[in-house]
């Protein structure tokens, strides 16, 4: 026996890998899913995939598998439904819970928490399409712009507007995928992600796409983009952003994972730009950058956020049927 399957938390135990589903980045979800699938099979576990279907949660209440690990990537894997779902249902789940989950995938939501907790962002604007897509641009933001749907992930439909002959396009677009639309002022600097895992910040990871904006296309295409971590920057700076993550990491509510996204500007200006409550676990992802960095291997990774969610099966289960 490997020493990986030695650490495993539960031997024999069968652990749902739910992925793929109807949002916009289902095909990563499926790439997560598959990873998160073939090392939870090295480690030991009796894992086995499962698609999120209307005949998922039926299936989980006939097979209650001892966890889920929840492998989707926005829509209702990441806005809290499935979660609700799961709790229901009393399967523990590695990751945010409920309200932490639709927080951070509410962009609008999360720049609100940014200001309450005086952290630094990009002024913003709320937009709503729902009665047409002949929307004027909001006076105080100007040109160029950064305009996204509130709550879709991995930089879908996100449109860098430079004039406003492109506006109208640019709103459609992302109209497409939602009523209400975040129009952010236009930072030109450098990118960079922060990871945080349970209570820590890992390695900041600096990303330099090979296009103008780290794009969907950007962050999925091989050879789209460039990471480097640790990211080269003073240390002052690297613990201000780390900073910057684990308070907004914090004020969600968030719990054993999850990834800021943030920017410099060529002042050296500081912008918390949002939280991805379930970070990519690919061959291309970040998180599992940063936690190599950190000495944590991709396997050691995912056993890790097992084990959180085993632990919270562990502190349901009734020690005595005077506990039911």
């Amino acid at each position: 026996m490997t020493a990986a399957k030695r650490s495993c938390a539960v031997a024999n135990d069968r652990i749902a890998v739910i992925m793929g589903g109807s949002s916009a980045e289902r095909e990563i979800s499926r790439e997560t899913g598959a990873g998160v699938l073939a090392a939870l099979l090295r480690l030991g576990h009796a894992a086995y995939s499962m698609e999120f279907d209307r005949k998922c949660i039926a299936t989980l209440s006939r097979e209650r598998p001892v966890a889920v690990f929840n492998a989707l990537h926005g829509g209702a894997g990441e806005d809290g439904t499935l979660q609700a779902l799961l709790d229901w249902l009393d399967i523990p789940y590695q990751g945010s819970g409920v309200r932490a989950s639709a927080a951070a995938m509410d962009k609008w939501l999360t720049k609100a928490l940014l200001r309450a907790e005086g952290l630094p962002a990009p002024r913003g604007a709320l937009l709503h399409v729902a009665r047409g897509v002949d929307v004027t641009p909001p006076p105080e933001i100007g040109f160029p712009c950064v305009l996204k749907p509130v709550a879709q992930g991995s930089a879908v439909a996100v449109h860098i507007v430079h004039e406003l002959r492109d506006w109208p396009a640019a709103v459609r677009a992302a109209a497409a995928h939602d009523t209400r639309l975040l129009v952010e002022e236009y930072i030109r600097g450098r990118e960079f992600t922060v990871a945080v895992l349970e209570s820590e910040a890992l390695p900041v990871v600096e990303i330099t796409p090979h296009g103008e904006f780290y794009s969907y296309d950007a962050k999925y295409t091989k050879g789209g983009s460039t990471h480097t971590v640790p990211a080269q920057l003073d240390t002052s700076v690297a613990r201000r952003m780390q900073d910057c993550a684990l308070r907004l990491h914090r004020a969600l509510g968030c719990r054993d994972y999850s990834r800021v996204d943030v920017m410099l500007d060529e002042s050296e200006t500081l912008y918390t730009l949002e939280c991805n409550t379930l970070p990519g676990l690919t061959s291309l992802s970040l998180f599992p950058d940063a936690a190599r960095a950190a000495g944590i291997g991709y396997d050691a990774l995912v056993d890790r956020l097992v084990r959180l969610a085993l632990g919270r099966s562990e502190h349901r289960r009734p020690t005595s049927s005077a506990g039911r």
